[in-house]
């Protein structure tokens, strides 16, 4: 299995506050099968990015968990959508996409959603880059207007839901919606979207195991494995199917 969304690096945002910590959870990650994992500090007011020295921190990672480690690190981002981000992202766009690749993660607000994001979409596809929505089962707007996500991926963008919404960690909206879009084959990737060892940690077999039992085990692996994959190789993603539209 393969996590395009954990926050694995120490002391750069919310996630991990040690060394001993970041360790911890990449043998976690391990230990549940997951064998390439994508660190991808967030880039928002609160927090800033730097790619020279996440990218150094990374490295450090790396050594720290041993080369005979059977965990893949790569470096990502989780991009808070704003204007200022948006404009970063267009002039200089692997300054935050997953690798060297065109996928990147976008993270909305809590608090509002643009109401052009469509055309946010289409300008970033047109600069070459595919957007991955990340986790918007647990967007509070969204909740009331989940009909817009199956929209958005007809239009070409990848969504990416949290894998423990659904397991119910997250409670229960988030994971009906969670089920509710996998219905409508409008999730292309389960991340663990990991902070820590004790409450969001880096796990995607049983939300596999879940998705398995609401849609197939095709979708299911495609979910944790085929799709993400794909992304960290700058591929295209292998099961798209097209999103059902109410």
């Amino acid at each position: 299995m393969i996590d395009i969304h954990c926050h694995l690096l120490p002391e750069v945002d919310d996630g991990p506050k040690s060394w001993d910590v970041s360790i911890e959870m990449c043998r976690m990650a391990a230990a549940d099968g997951i064998t390439h994992s994508v660190a991808t500090p967030h880039a928002n007011d609160r927090y800033p990015y730097d790619r020279r020295y996440l990218s150094g921190l990374l490295d450090q990672l790396r050594e720290k968990v041993g080369p005979a480690s059977e965990l893949q690190l790569s470096l990502g981002c989780d991009l808070h959508l704003s204007f200022e981000n948006l404009e970063r992202v267009l002039e200089q766009p692997h300054t935050y996409t997953i690798g060297e690749t065109n996928y990147l993660l976008i993270e909305l607000s809590n608090f509002s959603v643009p109401a052009g994001l469509g055309e946010c979409f289409t300008r970033l596809a047109e600069r070459g880059l595919t957007p991955i929505l990340t986790h918007p089962e647990r967007n509070p707007i969204l909740q009331q207007t989940p009909q817009r996500i199956p929209e958005w991926a007809e239009q070409g963008c990848l969504i990416q839901v949290t894998a423990s919404s659904l397991t119910g960690f997250w409670g229960e909206r988030p994971e009906i919606i969670a089920r509710w879009l996998l219905d409508r084959s409008a999730v292309h990737i389960l991340a663990s979207d990991a902070h820590d060892t004790r409450r969001r940690v880096p796990n995607l077999s049983a939300a596999r195991a879940v998705a398995e039992d609401i849609v197939g085990e095709e979708y299911a692996d495609a979910l944790v494995d085929g799709n993400p994959g794909a992304i960290v190789n700058g591929m295209p993603i292998p099961y798209c199917p097209r999103p059902v539209l109410d």
